[in-house]
């Protein structure tokens, strides 16, 4: 993508005004996004995107520039320009690049952008079918088909020089079910760090009517009550709650400047001793899943809290510098127009003792939160708010009726303190997870999870 003599000579000028350090990342990346709504292709885009990002530290600060014009001439004038924020200049600067090899842990069979639009467009048509054709009250379908292949090569004043490719394929349905005036939406979306062959895994009718039968299922159901209760929280994208309300607190982007609930805890107990939560990057095909991170550091497992007790945060090169920490493989970025930091990738809870069946009968009365929707963070307090997708009430300790207009609210903190019952039924969800370094691929995960008093927002007088 660049030879070793024009990277060489870019980290030189790079460093040539006083910094100590200096990266450079080369993205070249295709993909493909198509849209259906009401059975007709809305947009079908594809493309190409290529640049170079490049990044100095001087100690504790840092600056970042990008382009897409990759000639030598311009990208020195860009790591000159990057650089002048040092204040001294730099000398007898060695640069001793070594090519690093990675150890690629995906098998990709089919690469994405080898395969014939018209085939993707027939999935499309059999996700929407199924979707459209689920029930008369599905009056709105949306069917989405997203491929991308990223290959990057990143190098630094360390000596680094490593070469990844990312290939990743998704699948989404989105029905929207009306009644009486009244709409309610369901989704599903899943998506591997694979090729084509991800649709020999799922059976794109099978999705679309999960996201039809979840949207019926909420029309039909009544008002959920409100108030404090139990709140029983369903694997697979349940995990979103643990991954907003406390994952992007455990970040160093928030924790290195002290403005995370979890800042100066480690070794401390911040939750249930029933909770172990992890995030891991090198689990094999996962929509997450990295051979090595977007600063050229191998994804590892991080075991971010163990039976309750604080152990790691997630760590970037910056602000590993700023906390005196060594990267855990975390430092991310959307595209080569963002400087990566500190970001999750496949954030789960860890399986635990307790049965689906058992949490259930061992809930008196509660809500039963099957899938989760949107919802908004405040890393500083880990105050959230979250919306329930698809819900049901929880009486004499079965699940008994839908409800819906259920919203969850409270603490990261207060929920890591109150989660009682760990299930060992754990499966991932996948989602576009924002933050400053942009929109990247993560995973949320979590076996069925019980957190014994959790304020529930719904309609008073419905009890």
């Amino acid at each position: 993508m660049l030879s070793k003599k024009v990277i060489e000579n870019v980290l030189y000028a790079a460093l040539s005004t006083g910094g100590d350090f200096a990266e450079i990342f080369v993205e070249d990346r295709y993909n493909t996004n198509i849209r259906m709504v009401g059975g007709y292709i809305e947009n079908s885009l594809s493309g190409r995107d290529y640049g170079v990002g490049i990044r100095v530290f001087d100690g504790l600060n840092s600056a970042y520039g990008y382009t897409n014009d990759s000639s030598e001439e311009n990208l020195i004038k860009v790591a000159k320009e990057v650089a002048l924020a040092a204040k001294s200049k730099k000398e007898d600067i060695v640069l001793n690049m070594m090519k690093a090899d990675i150890n690629n842990i995906h098998t990709i069979k089919i690469i994405p952008n080898t395969v014939e639009k018209r085939r993707k467009v027939e999935l499309l048509k059999r996700g929407y079918e199924s979707a459209k054709n689920y029930d008369p009250l599905i009056t709105q379908v949306t069917a989405n088909y997203f491929d991308e292949e990223q290959n990057v090569l990143i190098a630094n004043s360390e000596g680094l020089i490593v070469e990844d490719r990312r290939i990743r394929t998704r699948f989404s349905v989105q029905s929207v079910a009306s009644k009486d005036g009244e709409m309610q939406v369901g989704f599903y979306g899943p998506g591997a760090f694979m090729g084509f062959e991800f649709f020999d895994a799922i059976d794109v009718a099978e999705v679309g009517k999960e996201a039809s039968r979840i949207a019926k299922t909420m029309i039909m159901a009544d008002y959920c009550p409100s108030g404090v209760m139990p709140v029983v929280i369903h694997n697979e994208f349940g995990g979103v709650l643990f991954h907003e309300a406390c994952g992007h607190s455990l970040e160093a982007t928030s924790v290195a400047k002290g403005n995370s609930v979890f800042s100066g805890k480690l070794g401390q107990q911040i939750a249930s001793p029933v909770v172990t939560a992890i995030d891991d990057g090198t689990l094999p095909n996962e929509w997450g899943s990295l051979n090595v991170d977007d600063e050229g550091t191998p994804t590892q497992r991080n075991v971010l809290i163990e039976n309750g007790i604080l152990k790691s945060y997630l760590v970037d090169k910056l602000n590993g510098r700023r906390m005196g920490m060594k990267s855990t493989g975390s430092g991310r970025r959307q595209s080569y127009k963002f400087a990566p930091t500190s970001r999750m990738n496949n954030t789960f809870i860890a399986n635990g003792n307790s049965t689906f069946e058992e949490i259930i009968s061992n809930t008196e009365r509660g809500l039963f939160a099957k899938k989760l929707g949107g919802g908004s963070v405040n890393p500083a307090t880990g105050d959230f708010n979250f919306a329930v997708m698809e819900g049901y009430l929880i009486e004499n300790g079965k699940i008994t009726k839908p409800v819906r207009g259920a919203t969850l609210i409270g603490t990261g903190a207060k929920v890591l303190e109150n989660i009682d019952m760990v299930g060992n039924n754990q499966s991932f969800g996948q989602g576009m997870c924002g933050s400053l370094s942009g929109s990247v691929p993560t995973n949320v995960g979590q076996p069925t999870i019980r957190v014994k008093a959790l304020t529930v927002g719904g309609r008073k007088g419905d009890e």
